[in-house]
């Protein structure tokens, strides 16, 4: 019976103290154990920005995993990293076992796992990269425009100071479907064919909607869509 060291991040404080994302971590953990026919010999929660490399919980359960040669369990690889160099040194910390990400099952054992996971936390690494690169590029493009982004204090009841409103809403608009669109095709080349099914990948990934939220309905998902 494979032995499982439990490894969930959160981002926040107030993520910790509600629950907020462990939740969805746990299930997709323990679904997967649950498949193998294994048991979770520990857990650990950091409460840490995925950018920081020093995390002490996840020290620990790396520690965990070569003293009882388990495998770290991770419920989705952006919980782990999305820095190739950080990821492997990781991968090699957590000793003989390995690592097993719940979003990436199929990855073999030894040298070609470690391979495939490298590119797959480069793709990541760039594709973060490349939404933000595309958001300040938006903002700018509005920026030279005229538009004022963010509180503009406009003075309200004449047409051009609608407009203004109006115009800094769509660039806001435009900039987080840029930021959403890639997750979207994403979840449409993996066989998602219908708005709710889209939805239901991009919470799965974590992509917050224009608002914050953590829900994807159909509708919104359709507006995302329009305005790219």
């Amino acid at each position: 019976m494979t032995a499982f060291i439990c490894y969930f991040r959160v981002s926040t404080q107030a993520q910790g103290r509600s629950g907020l994302g462990l939740e969805a971590q746990r299930e997709a953990v323990a679904r997967h154990v649950a498949s193998v026919g294994g048991r979770i010999a520990g857990e650990f929660t950091e409460v840490e920005s995925g950018k920081r490399d020093d995390r002490p919980q996840l020290a620990a359960a790396l520690a965990a995993c070569r003293a009882q040669g388990a495998v770290l369990l991770v419920a989705k690889l952006d919980r782990l990293a999305r820095n190739a160099r950080f990821l492997l040194s990781v991968v090699e910390g957590a000793g003989d076992a390995g690592v097993c990400f719940c979003d990436l099952p199929q990855l073999p054992p030894g040298p070609a796992g470690r391979f495939m996971l490298t590119m797959f936390a480069a793709v990541a690494e760039l594709e973060a990269g490349m939404i933000s690169q595309r958001t300040r590029v938006a903002l700018e493009a509005a920026r030279a425009r005229g538009v004022k982004l963010g509180n503009p204090k406009l003075k309200p009841g004449t047409p051009a100071t609608a407009k203004a409103a109006s115009d800094a809403a769509s660039a806001r608009a435009k900039a987080k479907a840029r930021d959403v669109m890639p997750y979207v095709e994403a979840a449409q080349k993996a066989g998602a064919v219908t708005l709710q099914q889209i939805g239901q990948a991009l919470e799965a990934r974590g992509v917050r909607t224009p608002r914050g939220g953590t829900r994807w309905a159909p509708a919104q998902v359709a507006r995302v869509m329009k305005a790219a």
